[in-house]
């Protein structure tokens, strides 16, 4: 394959360094699913996205793409910060205008970008309540108060701010819990422009905690909505952390932040 160019990008960041990273490669046509994920593995990113160019038509004055997310060690059904970082990289560096379709394995996803930054458009994942247990708690170090499984992640709520800021999770134990992760979330009663704090643990897919994970807040969405309402602030308490603002719109999720370029580089393999 001739020499491919890549972007490195922070999402749900408005500065560099912060936020999630994700690499970025903007093809003509589909490409090698293997030398994707070896790709992936090389860049040893929490995702690295590819994107080309789509048949699919989307409707009048849209721009459509195929898109595909790969972890170091597997590719993912949906994958929010990298479709961020996918938009910023087309809205920059290609000079995309207007709603950008992406066609991935989750169906259609869109992407708008404004003054506000960029608001995603994904489907809301459907969650549900389940018991307590002790080794939920046991896994994240601290008393969980709620639970509730989505379609590959558990959600677990405990009781204040701190807690998940400060929870030391058993990696172990978290990869027996859920197919994909496991979100630790509370209302952000330390921080008055912020409702809703978590963070995410996938070991499963070769991640020990993620530092802002767009899909993750899919099923957010759903958990806090009828608590909150249909809109609130989120931060996800990583080491490197990132606010979004989320909406509830029906059976999607709009999440709206920013992205920073902080790398370009060329692929020689």
């Amino acid at each position: 394959m001739p020499s491919t160019g890549f972007v490195q990008v922070d999402a749900f960041a408005d500065e560099p360094f912060r936020g999630n990273p994700a690499a970025v490669v903007v093809l003509d046509g589909p490409a090698d699913e293997a030398w994707m994920q070896s790709v992936a593995c090389e860049m040893n990113l929490s995702e690295t996205a590819f994107c080309h160019p789509s048949d699919t038509y989307g409707g009048s004055g849209t721009a459509e793409w195929n898109l595909r997310w790969f972890t170091p060690v597997s590719e993912v059904d949906l994958c929010g910060h990298a479709t961020l970082a996918t938009a910023h990289v087309l809205v920059s560096e290609h000079e995309i205008t207007g709603e950008i379709g992406f066609h991935t394995r989750s169906g259609r996803l869109a992407a708008v970008a404004g003054d506000y930054g960029i608001r995603l458009d994904l489907p809301v994942d459907v969650i549900k309540a389940c018991g307590v247990t002790q080794r939920m708690s046991d896994a994240v170090g601290t008393a969980v108060v709620a639970a509730g499984r989505g379609a590959t992640d558990l959600l677990l709520e405990v009781g204040m701010a701190a807690e998940v800021r400060q929870c030391s999770p058993d990696i172990g134990i978290i990869g027996e819990l859920a197919p994909r992760g496991v979100i630790v979330t509370s209302v952000c009663d330390d921080q008055q422009d912020v409702d809703v704090v978590s963070r995410f643990f996938a070991p499963n897919e070769g991640i020990m905690e993620d530092p802002v994970t767009g899909s993750a807040h899919t099923t957010l969405a759903a958990w806090w909505a009828p608590r909150l309402g249909s809109t609130f602030r989120a931060q996800q308490a990583s080491a490197r952390g990132g606010e979004m603002d989320v909406e509830l719109v029906g059976g999607r999720v709009h999440l709206t932040s920013r992205a920073v370029t902080v790398a370009r580089g060329m692929l020689l393999a």
